[in-house]
């Protein structure tokens, strides 16, 4: 079984690999530190499953699970993030992730969640479906950004750390045009009227910003 797992910090990749052939001697896991690289290794190989961080040198958010589901669509991929936010797993999910794990759970919950993914299933914790059925259900209060769609949610990451409309367009294969509606749509949803205070209420809610 081919494993790609695009994870920037050597430690913990070696940390999730070694999990991995423990379960399944015989896996080839090929890791990389960067979404360029992930891409690279994805129109050369056949992987069976693969692993992502959200936060990357070279992409940030949800930017990676869309790259990586564009070059390979059936492609089960497990997003495995420090942020355990209800909104990431939900966004991550619709745009076709097939599961979602916090980083603190890893350890314990690593490889029921590959093994259930792999058999063609969803896999999140019960903590966070509890997160998510609350949401759901209104017990929670919902932040204004968990409104936002998930292209409004990219680009409002994109603004925050600090691209142009122009270079946002570029990256997300959008007309400029299309970009600044995204932007008028987010400064009303969110009641600010600036990228700098895009910027503060990203920072606020530690909504996860870095350049592409």
């Amino acid at each position: 079984m081919n494993i790609l797992l695009l994870e920037d910090h050597p430690i913990f990749r070696f940390g999730v690999s070694r999990l991995i052939t423990e379960r399944w001697p015989a896996a080839i896991v090929s890791g990389v530190a960067s979404l360029a690289e992930a891409l690279a290794a994805l129109r050369l190989t056949p992987f069976q499953l693969a692993i992502t961080d959200l936060n990357l040198p070279d992409a940030d958010g949800l930017d990676a699970v869309v790259q990586l589901l564009r070059v390979q669509p059936q492609l089960p991929l497990l997003v495995l993030s420090f942020n355990s936010e209800a909104a990431y797993a939900q966004r991550s999910l619709k745009l076709g992730a097939m599961g979602y794990l916090a980083k603190n759970q890893a350890t314990i919950e690593l490889i029921p969640a590959l093994e259930r993914i792999a058999a063609g299933g969803r896999y999140i914790s019960a903590a966070l479906a509890e997160e998510l059925a609350d949401l759901m259900a209104g017990k929670q209060k919902r932040e204004p950004h968990e409104e936002l769609s998930a292209q409004e949610f990219r680009v409002l990451q994109q603004l925050a750390a600090g691209l142009r409309v122009s270079e946002i367009a570029a990256a997300m294969h959008l007309s400029p045009k299309t970009v600044s509606t995204y932007r008028s749509r987010i400064l009303d949803k969110l009641n600010v009227n600036s990228n700098a205070e895009l910027a503060q209420y990203c920072v606020n809610h530690k909504v996860l910003v870095s350049p592409l």
